[in-house]
């Protein structure tokens, strides 16, 4: 019996670090799937409202701003929203700074 428990023992705490990593990786690729989604309509606006040009310049504004902030596994999509805010705020100053 006691080789049993000890065997069970062992495929149990062989399996938490398995399932600590998928877990991991399956909460970074919803973090990335979010953010895909974030960007895609990020650009998609501006591409409507502003134009190729500027939406060109926008998702290079919104990923140097992806890579200035510090994103967790913890992680909302609202942090991507504040993403989108700071590239919003640069496309605005851009526009104000072009308009007579």
């Amino acid at each position: 019996m006691e080789d049993s428990t000890l065997a069970a023992s062992s495929i149990s705490t062989t399996n938490r670090p398995l399932n600590t990593c998928h877990q991991i990786e399956s909460r970074g690729t919803e973090l990335m799937n979010s953010a895909e989604r974030e960007l895609s309509a990020f650009i998609a606006a501006v591409t409507t409202l502003f134009g190729e040009e500027q939406a060109k310049l926008s998702a290079e504004d919104w990923l140097d701003e992806s890579a200035s902030i510090d994103i967790t596994l913890q992680s909302t999509c609202r942090d991507w929203r504040t993403v989108t805010i700071a590239a919003s705020a640069q496309l605005a100053s851009r526009l104000s700074v072009a308009s007579p």
